[in-house]
This record gives structure tokens, sequence and C-alpha cells, in this order.
């Protein structure tokens, strides 16, 4: 099977709701990660294989999502919060991984093949599904170590924190003081939310 840009973009577009630069530089990230893993039907006969890393939480992530066929709930995408506009792509099969990162200067490019354009966006947009990957993107062979529990299809017995009484999956627990904990009780300083009256 081979990947077709427009048709990704057109898929791309709808699950995330509108077409923008980020998106086609996800579906291009995407593309490219899968042409170097040697990965032709993510979401059929592949859809095992891939493990998914991203870097930011904006448009280019849902696209990468969607040519790549990871989900959370899949187990199969990963987030790292690091603010950046790259994905690592890792074939379980392999072990072999690659980063791809958007080239800053691809912005520049953008401007130079479209200045009579005057939407920075819509230049891009163009620009962005045309140019050769070289000049879109770095490329960076890794390894990605990736523990059981991280993987796709883990299974781990649930265990219920002393403190909240809630449920905790995938050996996220914390034993403290002969204690088994949930993260949050754990650590209410560093919570993600605070409780309030209400």
């Amino acid at each position: 099977m081979g990947l077709d840009l427009a048709a990704l973009v057109g898929e791309a577009e709808v699950a995330h709701g509108h077409l923008c630069a980020g998106q086609i530089l996800g579906v291009r990230m995407a593309m490219l990660g899968l042409a170097r893993l040697g990965i032709d039907d993510p979401k059929g006969a592949d859809r095992k294989r891939l493990v998914t890393f991203v870097e930011i939480d904006r448009c280019a992530t849902d696209a990468i999502s969607v040519v790549t066929g990871c989900r959370l709930g899949k187990r199969a995408l990963k987030f790292r919060d690091w603010g950046k506009m790259a994905a690592t792509f890792v074939d379980l099969a392999t072990g072999k991984g690659i980063r791809v990162a958007a080239r800053e200067s691809s912005k520049d490019r953008a401007r130079e093949l479209y200045p009579e354009i005057a939407s920075k966006n819509q230049q891009q947009m163009h620009a962005y599904r045309e140019m050769p990957d070289a000049e879109l993107f770095t490329e960076q062979w890794v390894s990605v170590p990736i523990e059981a529990r991280e993987m796709p299809g883990y299974k781990s017995g649930r265990i219920v924190c002393a403190e909240c009484g809630e449920g905790i999956n995938y050996d996220r627990e914390v034993r403290r003081a002969g204690l088994i904990l949930c993260r949050g009780c754990a650590d209410v300083a560093g919570r993600y939310y605070r409780e309030v009256e209400g």
C-alpha cells in the first residue's frame, strides 16, 4: 500500500477539524518516518509494529496519529512535552527508530517560494506540500528503550491506592512507608490538579 499525500492530508483535516501548515507538516513527517522504517501499511498489516513518540501537542500530532494509526488509547502514541515539532517512529519488529524534526529554515524557504502569498500559513501550506524532505526535516537514527509496561497490549494487575481508593494500572503505583499510593497522592504538590470547594 502506498501512502498518498493528498488523501492523508484530507483525512488529517477531517480528524483535526481544519487544515493548516502544521497538519501538512505532520503528515509529511509521518510519511517520511514510515518510509525510512519500511512500514507500508501502518493501519493494516503493520499496525502492531509501530510506536510513535511525539514532542508537541499541536496540529501536527493529530496528523501524525492519522497517518500512523498510533493512538494514546492503543498505547502506541507516546507524548513527551518538549515543545518541539518532532516525532520518533519506532519499529517494534526490528528495534530501529528514526527521529524526524522540522527544520526552522523551512518557514523562510516557504516565504522564498511563495512571496506573493500574504498569509504565512498559506505560504507554508503550499510550500510544505512540495518541498523535498531534506529541506523540511532533519533525520536521526535513534535507539528508544521501551519498557515492557509501556508496550501496547501490556497487561498488569490493578492496584488500589491506600489514600484515595482509586485504581492504578500499568505498574504506576508508588510504594512509600509500606503503603501503595497513586502518583497524585504520593506527590500532592506535584499534581496537575488542585482540589477546590464545590
